[in-house]
């Protein structure tokens, strides 16, 4: 049972967070800080202490598989505020959450009000059940909480002016736009060449128009929407993740490249917002891909650390090359990109990557540069190239104007 110290410890970090919150730009409106000045999220993760409930950048499990897979998390206050601002809920509106957890959707139905309508979904009745007893507990006892497949969403209760997604997506089902309103608009994580981007679609004529976007991670789907990534292993600890099926990689030629003495390649362009650089690198080759790199590789010098985290790599047969980054007092970021590549045709490859740096540092050095659209399943789908991303259900076009 809680404490007259313990519900005044919560008031203080909860009031901690929000300002946190607001400083860091998380929060940018008045309505969506109140959401959160008023929402208890210790109630919402029972079992762990108070600083961990309310620290704006932890995701405390909820959840994990019998491999020790995370399945479900109370996502990062983070990561909720910024997706919640970029939705612009308003009071009366009716919204949906795939993917719950009840935290959320405990600060949407603070956002809608009295007047509006908050359906939160899970397909694991045990996330149900928690997510039900938990906004019980903290009084939302109007949230609605449903059992079922995200991919064929919640028919009886569309349409929805906001749908806002809580688990890493691969494609967009159709249910989802067609319980959208005229006017609606969906925030979703989805997978972009291996990497998730939380993406604000409005809905128009042809289908979904970015609005905004940032970089993210999420769980990933269960159900009829999950999907296998398509992941290459060159060496043990040295892995491709690969969203597009026809790139081709000819494993034993790159395992070759990778024992060669490495080129270095330096740009003279910046370094900086490594995130949105590597969207513009991923989405302006056809022949880019993810490279992951195991702390014991980097330590065997296989590959420099850029690989431990995941970086942009251009392949070409027997040759790749990766970016990297090095101090640099002229930068204004303090550092310079340049280019790591490895086997015969090393030199042609860290050509046209230095030239994709350059490209980038001179017209997209920004935050929110590309323009992201969602087109359902077309009779005449878009040529291919190195924006168009192929999905189940339609096709993702990143295109830098």
């Amino acid at each position: 049972m809680a404490t007259d110290n313990d519900v005044q410890d919560a008031t203080v970090l909860r009031a901690a967070m929000v300002r946190e919150l607001r400083d860091q730009g998380a929060i940018q409106s008045g309505h969506v800080e109140a959401a959160f000045a008023s929402v208890p999220r210790h109630l919402f993760t029972p079992g762990e202490p108070l600083k961990v409930a309310y620290a704006p950048h932890n995701a405390p499990i909820v959840k994990t598989d019998d491999n020790g897979m995370n399945v479900s998390v109370v996502s990062a206050a983070h990561l909720q505020a910024t997706m919640l601002e970029a939705a612009e809920i308003e009071p009366g509106m009716r919204v949906c959450e795939y993917g719950s957890g009840g935290y959320n959707a405990a600060l949407m139905a603070e956002l809608v009000g009295d007047s509006g309508r908050v359906t939160t979904v899970d397909i694991d009745p045990d996330i149900v059940e928690r997510a039900r007893t938990c906004l019980d507990e903290a009084g939302y006892h109007h949230v609605k909480v449903v059992v079922a497949d995200a991919e064929e969403g919640v028919p009886d209760a569309a349409p929805f002016d906001r749908i806002i997604v809580t688990a890493g997506s691969w494609d967009i089902p159709p249910a989802w736009i067609d319980q959208l309103a005229d006017n609606g608009r969906i925030v979703v994580p989805l997978r972009l060449k291996g990497t998730t981007r939380w993406v604000a679609f409005d809905r128009d004529s042809s289908g979904l128009v970015g609005r905004s976007y940032g970089l993210c991670v999420f769980v990933p789907f269960q159900g009829a929407g999950s999907h296998t990534e398509r992941t290459v292993t060159i060496v043990d600890g040295v892995v491709l993740r690969l969203d597009d099926e026809d790139l081709k990689v000819e494993v034993d030629a790159l395992r070759r490249a990778l024992h060669l003495p490495r080129i270095e390649r330096w740009s003279g362009a910046v370094f900086d917002m490594p995130d949105e650089q590597a969207l513009f690198l991923l989405t302006n080759d056809p022949n880019m891909a993810l490279l992951h790199a195991s702390q014991e590789a980097v330590d065997q010098e296989l590959l420099a650390r850029p690989a431990l985290k995941g970086v942009p790599i251009l392949i070409s047969g027997d040759s790749f090359a990766y970016r990297a980054a090095r101090p640099n007092d002229d930068m204004g970021s303090g550092f310079e990109s340049g280019v790591y590549a490895h086997g015969p045709s090393a030199e042609d490859l860290a050509d046209r990557y230095v030239e994709l740096l350059h490209q980038w540092a001179d017209k997209y050095h920004r935050r929110g540069a590309a323009s992201i659209r969602y087109i359902p399943k077309p009779t005449d789908p878009p040529a291919l190239s190195a924006g168009v991303l192929p999905k189940r259900h339609g096709t993702v076009i990143v295109t830098w104007p």
